[in-house]
């Protein structure tokens, strides 16, 4: 059976897992990220620490990592990262040598691809557009039943689209990405702007400065009816429905899976998303709208599927 271990590594935490070869996730342990303005190395010492805390001394065969950037079509190096300071770091290799065992390395949200095909949302399915919000949004293509990874590795990578001309600036360097009006950090600014001008108990919660709200206060002050949270899930939720009313409009999937933290608030995300998708696919009326499904295996999905790529490549 042997010791494979699955780490996501996003913009803010790291979760590494220990996973069966039934997609099962049998401990954890998690690590808070250091920061994209900081050197690399001391991201890699996180992900060692929670690698070492949940391999509780027994010998690890294979870890596998889901990253949030651009891996190149090698597996090797994370070329670019949004929120993290990996820039053309050889990560797959270094983190092999300082482990001493397996490594393999893709992006997140192909990670999650891998798992909601395998054992979750998507078992089954041929064509699949996953889409991951977090921090920002992740985006895998399946094809086929395989992830398509495209000539460079990059395929997906959906939260980097221009959406609005010259709007909001994105950690990327550009503007107007989509992942800047459907995203975690997209609800806690929409949030954030409204403290202060409307009643809402997100002042008191982050006893009011808005500059210490974050995602999951708002998901809680949504669930106990506040206005203005429940508003900022409709808005994420819009965006949602239009950006993946384009991506049907493109790739025509038998499905789209949603996954990430952002996802965690369930119907109150995907219910407007669902309603902006019918409203805004082109021959929507005329066609079958693909079902906008949340990932089955919740957050621990990215592990899940980082587990099973190094599973795979250790078989051969």
């Amino acid at each position: 059976m042997g010791l494979f271990i699955g780490v996501d590594v996003g913009g803010t935490k790291v979760l590494a897992a220990v996973v069966s070869d039934t997609g099962e996730v049998l401990r954890t342990a998690r690590r808070s990220t250091p920061g994209r303005r900081v050197d690399a190395r001391l991201v890699e010492d996180a992900l060692t620490a929670a690698v070492v805390e949940v391999a509780d001394g027994a010998p690890v065969d294979g870890v596998g990592i889901a990253a949030a950037g651009f891996v190149d079509a090698a597996g090797e190096r994370v070329m670019f990262a949004p929120h993290l300071p990996w820039r053309g770091e050889d990560v797959r290799a270094r983190l092999a040598e300082r482990w001493g065992t397996v490594v393999a390395l893709d992006n997140d949200a192909n990670c999650t691809a891998r798992a909601e095909c395998a054992y979750g949302a998507a078992r089954g399915v041929a064509d699949v557009v996953v889409l991951t919000l977090g921090t920002g949004i992740g985006g895998a293509l399946v094809i086929g039943g395989r992830v398509h990874r495209g000539r460079n590795g990059m395929a997906g990578e959906f939260g980097h689209m221009q959406v609005v001309p010259d709007g909001q600036p994105c950690e990327c360097g550009n503007r107007g990405c989509w992942e800047q009006y459907c995203s975690g950090n997209a609800l806690v600014r929409y949030a954030r702007a409204r403290i202060g001008h409307e009643p809402t108990v997100l002042e008191e919660l982050c006893s009011g400065n808005p500059d210490l709200l974050v995602g999951p206060m708002v998901t809680d002050a949504a669930e106990d009816g506040d206005l203005v949270a429940r508003q900022a899930f409709a808005s994420v939720g819009d965006w949602l429905g239009v950006g993946v009313a384009n991506l049907v409009a493109a790739f025509d999937p038998d499905c789209v899976v949603v996954g990430g933290g952002v996802s965690a608030a369930g119907a109150r995300l995907l219910e407007p998303a669902r309603a902006a998708l019918a409203r805004a696919l082109v021959g929507g009326a005329d066609r079958l709208v693909p079902p906008l499904l949340r990932v089955e295996l919740g957050p621990q999905s990215g592990v899940v599927g980082a587990a099973d790529l190094v599973r795979s490549v250790v078989a051969g």
